[in-house]
Parts: C-alpha cells; sequence; structure tokens
C-alpha cells in the first residue's frame, strides 16, 4: 500500500523556490538535449528554483546499468525515469530529463504518472535533423552504428517517433541554448504558476 507522508507538498515551496515539475527533453542522440538540460539547470539553480538534471547517460551507470537498448529495454528505461522524475517533482524540485525517449507511447507514460500526480510535465521536442546530429556526433555514435559496431541505434535501424503535439519545439540549428532556456523557462512558468 502507498504510504503517505506527513509534509505536504505545499509546504515544501519556501525551501525549494516554487512548485516542482519535470521538463523533459526528448530527440535524437547529438540533437542538444543534455547541453540545453544542464543550461536550464544552470537557469533554474540561479533564478532560486531547485532543480536537478536526470541525464539518461548518467542513469545508466545506476539506476538503470542492467538495461540493454532492446525496445523493451528503452521502454523500461523511461518508465523507471519517469517515476524518479515525478517523485522528484512531488519533492518540489524542478527535473530535467534530457532523454533519447523514442517511443511516443514512453512519453505519453511519463506525462500520465505526472497527470495522476497532479504535476507540471513540460515535454520538448529539441527537432535536430539526423545529418546535423551525424555531424556532431559528440560520442561517435553514428560513426559506429553506420559501422555496424552498435545495434539499434535510434535513428538508423531503430525508429525514432517525434512528437505530435509537444508543449514546446526547440531547433538547435535555428536558435541558441540561451534562447530555447529562455524560452522553456518562460512555458515552465506557464505550467507551474511560478516564474
Amino acid at each position: 500500500m502507498w504510504h503517505a507522508g506527513a509534509v505536504a507538498r505545499r509546504e515544501r515551496l519556501g525551501l525549494t523556490g516554487g512548485p516542482g515539475a519535470t521538463v523533459w527533453l526528448t530527440g535524437l542522440s547529438g540533437s542538444g538535449k543534455s547541453t540545453i538540460g544542464h543550461a536550464l539547470e544552470i537557469e533554474l539553480i540561479a533564478s532560486g528554483r531547485a532543480a536537478y538534471v536526470l541525464d539518461g547517460d548518467n542513469l545508466r551507470f545506476g539506476l538503470n546499468s542492467d538495461l540493454g537498448f532492446s525496445a523493451a529495454d528503452r521502454a523500461e528505461n523511461v518508465r523507471r525515469v519517469s517515476h524518479v522524475a515525478a517523485l522528484m517533482a512531488d519533492s518540489g524540485m524542478v527535473a530535467v530529463v534530457p532523454i533519447i525517449s523514442p517511443y511516443a507511447a514512453g512519453r505519453a507514460r511519463a506525462r500520465a504518472i505526472h497527470d495522476e500526480w497532479n504535476l507540471p510535465f513540460v515535454e520538448v521536442f529539441v527537432d535536430t535533423p539526423l545529418e546535423v546530429c551525424e555531424s556532431r556526433d559528440p560520442k561517435g555514435l553514428y560513426r559506429k552504428a553506420r559501422a555496424g559496431e552498435i545495434p539499434n541505434m535510434t535513428g538508423i535501424d531503430d525508429p525514432y517517433e517525434p512528437p505530435e503535439e509537444p508543449d514546446l519545439i526547440v531547433r538547435t540549428v535555428d536558435e541558441s541554448t540561451g534562447e530555447a532556456v529562455e524560452r522553456i523557462v518562460k512555458v515552465l512558468g506557464s505550467v507551474s504558476g511560478h516564474p
């Protein structure tokens, strides 16, 4: 059975700088999700809001270290991260989640988890064309995938299902990281009721 805490969410607001929320950054590897996510965390902390980046790569060193890259493992990865983000948002923090999350069903489930708890959820599609992501290739993953060394690479031999109705679309080929962060903060303010 669920054990309800003794401290109400509203009681934490004075300590965390405002209501909690999740900002979910989805897009291909190399799209700029992590760069934007970490810049957003810096901006939120500087403005007095508690925030933390739940980077998909970092989570695979611990929480999700037992998962591979099959469709089932990717879905489980997103499910686990969704629940952790919701717990953080409930605590009054802004959970910033830069994670490929290639399947629409997984992202819908993440939103539904937050809706269940009445927590703000902002889906940001970092819409960067595959050819640009491949030209950046910060981890050398596309090169390895093209050489057949990495199977199930999203965008190459595994699908990426772009969001049909994200809360915000960021195009890193057209705007700077700072501009993207500014727009995310504005949307976050409109859904959380806190600037």
